[in-house]
């Protein structure tokens, strides 16, 4: 099989393995009998353990100039971590195991992302044409997760999470590692990177926006609960979210061009902001889940088109590591942040109040990104 095609495959695997630790672990931590500001509490605490996790492997990977290896060992560690968590009766297990998945697993998704960047590529081909893959398997496990674990209860989440565990692992060591940069890598260049005014300007502003998709993640199970949808709805959402994922994955390399990449954040951010604040409004699960069709427009190009323009501004040796800092600030900071509001607005206000929030979040986001869009384009005329 080609590289690239076993590229799919793999991203296929392990994003449905991705699915079963963000869609539904807070669902599993509520039916367990935990608090939203526990878990909220756990989720920030996981975050904050992934801002360090994550540049660590990710320098790991640089200065050793693989990526394969590394993820071996982590989706290794992550199975056993991974199956303990939805087998976890005690808070305090609950806690521990999910530390340990934010220090394994998650540091495997820059990972993975930086490999399908770098072998796309090399291979010639679109960085959608292989994430698209990425997002049908999220969204195949997120719906027969949802109806499996409807039917045989949420214990079957632990079994389910270690088979795919084991095909992610089997598929990891059939796959091609990137070639390294020639040029070794130098701690002064990426030091020299992030004191740039620009870089550390741009992290802030996806941070802005990011915490309103990392809050949507977190607790969507939940306000689907609270609507009085169930695991299944929950599971649909997560469906809906990745078909729309899928598609305009696949359409990302031929909408996005070189030099228009803050002008497609800019009009994502402007997408988050209406589908947030349609999100606060609704009363019927089902209506949820069809906002969830704003998934493509929303995360897709604003993720897709970041790390687009990170990659113009990056040293060439360095990719992994800025690839690592851009997921840090998309899923970790973020994730400290939008989980720790999240649960207590979702605790003390509801969830009309926490979509509100997300809103705002979105709109700022808008407005700093059209600032930075009109002042570069003043720079080209």
């Amino acid at each position: 099989m080609s590289i690239p095609w076993r590229l799919r495959g793999f991203n296929f695997v392990y994003f449905s393995l991705f699915s079963l630790f963000l869609s539904f672990m807070p669902v599993y931590g509520t039916k367990a009998g935990f608090s939203d500001t526990h878990l909220g509490f756990i989720l920030g605490m996981g975050s904050f353990i992934s801002i360090f996790s994550q540049p660590i492997w990710g320098m790991v990977s640089d200065r050793f100039r693989t990526i394969r290896k590394v993820l071996l060992l982590l989706i290794s560690a992550s199975i056993i971590a991974g199956f303990l968590v939805f087998q976890s009766e005690q808070l305090w297990m609950y806690t521990m195991m999910v530390a340990l998945m934010n220090l394994f697993f998650l540091g495997t998704d820059p990972l993975v992302e930086s490999l399908n960047f770098q072998t796309a590529r090399h291979q010639g081909i679109s960085y959608g044409s292989v994430r698209m893959f990425g997002a049908l398997g999220f969204a195949f496990a997120s719906l027969a997760t949802g109806y499996i674990a409807g039917h045989w209860g949420i214990s079957s989440l632990s079994w389910i999470f270690m088979s795919y565990g084991t095909v992610t692992l089997i598929l990891a060591f059939g796959m091609a590692d990137v070639q390294a940069s020639a040029k070794r890598p130098a701690f002064h260049q990426l030091r020299g990177f992030f004191t740039q005014s620009h870089s550390l300007t741009f992290f802030l502003f996806v941070l802005i926006v990011a915490i309103s998709q990392k809050m949507n993640d977190q607790f969507i199970g939940l306000y689907m609960d609270r609507l009085g949808g169930g695991m299944r709805l929950t599971g649909l959402a997560w469906f809906v979210m990745t078909l729309t994922e899928t598609l305009f994955f696949a359409l990302s390399a031929r909408m996005i061009k070189a030099g228009r990449e803050v002008s497609f954040m800019t009009a994502a951010a402007a997408l988050y902001t209406l589908r947030f604040l349609l999100s606060a409004w609704v009363t019927d699960p089902y209506m949820l889940v069809a906002l969830q069709m704003f998934q493509g427009v929303t995360f897709v190009l604003f993720y897709v088109s970041g790390i687009q323009y990170l990659y113009t501004i990056v040293p060439e040796q360095w990719k992994s590591t800025g690839q690592t800092v851009f997921s840090v600030m998309f899923f970790g900071v973020s994730g400290i942040i939008g989980s720790t509001l999240g649960g207590w607005l979702m605790d003390e206000y509801g969830g009309p109040a926490l979509y509100r929030t997300m809103a705002l979040f979105s709109f700022i986001g808008f407005l700093l990104f059209w600032l930075m869009f009109n002042k570069r384009s003043k720079q080209y005329t």
